[in-house]
């Protein structure tokens, strides 16, 4: 028996292995802490199968969230359907264009996330790249924030962001990452061809790992006293300047 309050949760131990089943992209899993079942052993395999993080909280938040039926488990359905980045960046080459790609390295605001991919998909950004943890979860509030643009533009969910670009640069994309740790801006960076351009968190930047990884380190030149931007304003920035050297390109 399960009960789900909103379409995004899924109570019950059947009704959450049955989605696993189906195939159903899940944002989450959250478990009671000392679960003990066989059916729950098969709900773990497949999400390790899947790359479905499952939380191990106490009953009592379970409780919480509307029902006492949930046999200690309850599943947070996604309203987008995940793409594989290997799988998708063959695809993107075989439609004759030159890819362009979005990274977001761990930001935790779902209204960012939303409103960066309304600005991504108006700038024909192909698709977007989120890491498996620490991210604000693609959720209906983020799929609203984007005016549906989440619901319309391939999000990739990866493991590990590093590996994510080490694939990006092997497959021939030129990866740039939007920092102010350089003297060189976007306008001086060559963003036409296969490109991805990597934002990050909204309080400590682009970790270093992933830094170290990118083709070029650009930034947005800024004067007038401001030091710094809302990711999803430099977001708006870097895509559209990207826009307007490809398009110049595809004018000449």
């Amino acid at each position: 028996m399960y009960k789900a309050n909103n379409k995004q949760l899924i109570y019950g131990l059947h009704a959450v292995k049955e989605a696993l089943d189906a195939g159903r992209d899940f944002i989450k899993i959250q478990a009671e802490r000392g679960i003990r079942n066989p059916l729950f052993d098969d709900i773990r395999n497949l999400c390790q199968k899947a790359d479905i993080p499952i939380q191990f909280v106490p009953r009592e938040k379970l409780d919480f969230m509307g029902t006492k039926n949930h046999q200690g488990i309850c599943g947070f359905i996604s309203p987008v359907s995940y793409h594989k980045l290997e799988n998708l960046v063959p695809t993107l080459y075989e439609s004759g264009k030159d890819p362009f790609i979005l990274v977001l390295d761990r930001l935790t605001d779902v209204r960012n996330l939303g409103a960066i991919a309304r600005t991504a998909l108006c700038a024909g950004v192909d698709a977007i790249v989120i890491p498996f943890t620490e991210t604000a979860p693609v959720n209906e509030d983020a799929v609203k924030t984007s005016a549906g643009a989440l619901l319309k533009i391939p999000i990739c969910r990866e493991k590990h962001l590093k590996t994510s670009l080490e694939l990006l640069n092997q497959s021939g994309f030129t990866t740039v990452a939007c920092t102010e740790k350089t003297k060189h801006t976007l306008e001086e960076t060559n963003l036409c061809g296969p490109l991805a351009i990597v934002m990050g968190n909204e309080e400590t930047g682009i970790s270093n790992d992933l830094i170290r990884k990118c083709t070029y380190l650009s930034k947005i030149p800024m004067d007038f006293g401001v030091s710094s931007l809302n990711v999803s304003v430099a977001a708006g920035i870097a895509l559209y300047e990207a826009l307007r050297q490809r398009s110049k390109e595809l004018s000449i």
